[in-house]
Order: structure tokens, then sequence, then C-alpha cells
């Protein structure tokens, strides 16, 4: 097994860890209003384990390189460890706001600082980042496609909803931020 193969290994695991913990530790609390998340969350868990499982099994079935080379192998295992890592910067940054669940806070404030100041939905994107990776690393199209199709619908679905309750907290103050932002590609989409 050489280096890149190690790194990789070693990413999925913790990609895989973090995202078990944020889903057990971050939570919405009990004065929250819960009533929100429209079961996003549960398609999240079902979506984004089913599209790296449809990865890699692509991967081993079938052979749809995206280069001869092993080029992809390179900004595949950069994209994973840059879409783990930013997205724990950006949990970390909205503090006690983040929750993955979709919920809104009694003293909930919108963010428009950092990230956020250039995509409504950072830590989605930066999980897209990661997927992006998975579909690079493994040199397949249809791994590509596998890694990144479920988990966008996914995450569109709970933007949806997300931007919803939004709207409803904060009216005309997150229609403004909206217009001004994009949602998950700064300057693009």
């Amino acid at each position: 097994m050489n280096i890149v193969q190690i790194i990789f290994t070693a990413s999925m695991i913790t990609w895989f860890l973090s995202e078990f913990l944020y889903k057990k530790m971050l939570k919405s609390g009990e004065g929250d209003r819960k009533d929100k998340d429209h079961s996003t969350l549960n398609f999240l868990w079902i979506a984004i384990p089913f599209s790296i499982a449809g990865a890699v099994i692509s991967s081993n079935y079938t052979e749809f390189p995206i280069s001869d080379e092993v080029w992809t192998v390179y900004p595949g295992v950069f994209f994973i460890l840059t879409g783990i890592i930013v997205r724990f910067i950006i949990i970390r940054s909205l503090g006690k706001y983040f929750t993955v669940d979709v919920t809104i806070r009694q003293d909930h404030k919108i963010m428009k600082q950092g990230f956020y100041r250039y995509v409504r939905h950072p830590s989605y994107a930066f999980s897209l980042l990661t997927s992006l990776g998975l579909g690079l690393y493994l040199n397949n199209w249809l791994s590509l496609i596998f890694a990144i199709v479920p988990p966008f619908i996914a995450f569109s679905y709970r933007i949806r909803i997300e931007e919803k309750a939004l709207i409803e907290q904060f009216g005309e103050e997150y229609i403004e931020y909206r217009r001004k932002t994009k949602k998950l590609i700064p300057f693009i989409y």
C-alpha cells in the first residue's frame, strides 16, 4: 500500500467517523423547534452511504476511466481531505447553531461571515467536494456519477427545506441574504 492509498483509507475512515459523531453529538435540543427537518437527515443518511457504496462497487466492477493516467488520484485525495477539514471548520464556526437536523434555535441568527459571505450552505458544499474527491480518486466515470449525484439530490432537497424554515423565521432578512449569495459554489451556483 503506497502513501496515497494510506491517506485515502485514513481519510475515508475519518469521513465516516466524523459524520457519525456529528449525527450523535449535534442534534437539536429540547427547547429547539424540531418540526422543520421533514426527514432530510434520514434522506442524507440513505443517499450518502448508497453513493459511497455505489461509487466503490462501480469502480471494482466496471472500467470507465476518467483518465488512463493516475493523476486523478491526487486531486481526489486533496478534495477529500479539504472537504473533511473545511467542513469541520465551518461546523465549528457555527457553534451551537449547527445541528444535523433542520432546527431553529430560540436565539438563532443568520451567519453572514466567513464562508457564509460567499455561499449559504458551505458545509454542504464541502461535503460535496469530498464526494467529488471520492469519484476522482476511483478514476471511473460511473463512480464519479454515483459519488456526486445522490448526495447532490439529497442536499438540494435539504436546502429547499432549510431555506423555507429560515424564511419563515427571518423573513426579508434571509430573502435579502439569499439574493446576495449563491447556494453552493461562490459566484456560480
